[in-house]
């Protein structure tokens, strides 16, 4: 071709000549589509937390009720008060303990889920998914009557002539209380209820990763099906059962509305968080007890990781 041929061609545009820098250089590609994003992330929640972290710094003045900015670390040795200590044993023990029995009850249904097909498989999705269509505050208050002293739980005991079971279990220190809608059982009950569909739905995506060659080849070489789920199926579940119990962990351990409404005069860490920001405006407080969920958190998270939680998500 001439150069006075060349010289005719049209100058690239400077979208042509973009679009060309972008293709060869994939790490512009990949900055410019998640630089937004991430600055965005960066802005509101890694913002929020240094500010959550800064006013934890303060102190609120007992005469004026106003936040004083002098940085220090009182309200961090306040939370070593046994009453507070107490609040965030509570809670974790509860968030494992809920953890724990989501795991027992999602198993046999995750398993049931992932083995069939059709109309059977649809169904038993829609029952896992229904309770979330509904509202969170219309399910806790639907258990609050079920467990009321008059409702329909006590009145199935009554007729079954089981109400000594009932008293019984109230009488214990454990679920003591006057009656199920306000004891520690019943706090325990309603959150298994509301999250045992974050335990199956990942569960259930972790066992259908299963290759079925493997179960046959553990039923070819003569293991019993106990042994088979115990040995093969258990363990490549791991990686669901990690994935859900972060949603149950965390959700668990940061809610305050249902030992609120559900359960008796012992407090959780929500309950705490929101009664010192909101009750006594103690916001200083408030933010340096809110660091013991996110770091009991994070914690839980790191452990997840290191069992592959994130791989089944």
């Amino acid at each position: 071709m001439t150069a006075l041929a060349l010289q005719a061609l049209p100058a690239p545009t400077l979208r042509r000549r973009l679009s060309d820098l972008l293709y060869h250089r994939r790490g512009l590609l990949l900055l410019a589509l998640l630089g937004p994003p991430l600055l965005w992330f960066g802005v509101i929640y890694l913002g929020s937390l240094f500010a959550l972290l800064a006013n934890a710094l303060f102190r609120l003045d007992d005469f004026t009720g106003q936040v004083v900015r002098e940085v220090g670390i009182s309200n961090f040795i306040a939370l070593l008060d046994g009453a507070n200590l107490d609040a965030a044993r509570r809670s974790i023990g509860m968030a494992v303990a809920v953890t724990l029995a989501c795991t027992v009850l999602a198993f046999p249904v995750a398993l049931v889920m992932a083995r069939t097909g059709g109309a059977t498989k649809a169904v038993l999705y829609i029952a896992v998914m229904l309770p979330l269509w509904s509202s969170y505050l219309v399910r806790l208050y639907a258990w609050k009557l079920l467990l009321a002293k008059e409702g329909a739980i006590h009145w199935v005991t009554q007729q079954l002539h089981l109400t000594w079971v009932v008293d019984a279990l109230l009488a214990t220190p454990l679920i003591g209380g006057p009656s199920l809608s306000f004891s520690t059982f019943g706090t325990f009950v309603v959150f298994v209820y509301m999250w045992l569909p974050f335990m199956i739905l990942p569960l259930v995506a972790a066992i259908e990763r299963i290759p079925a060659s493997t179960l046959e080849a553990s039923a070819d070489l003569g293991a019993h099906p106990a042994t088979t789920f115990r040995r093969v199926v258990l363990p490549l579940a791991m990686p669901g059962v990690a994935a859900g119990s972060i949603f149950t962990f965390s959700l668990t351990l940061g809610d305050y509305i249902i030992p609120q409404v559900i359960g008796d005069s012992t407090l959780f860490i929500g309950q705490v968080i929101y009664r010192q920001q909101g009750v006594a405006g103690n916001i200083p407080f408030a933010a340096a007890f809110s660091l013991v969920p996110i770091v009991a958190i994070g914690l839980y998270l790191w452990f997840a990781k290191r069992q592959g939680a994130f791989d089944a998500l």
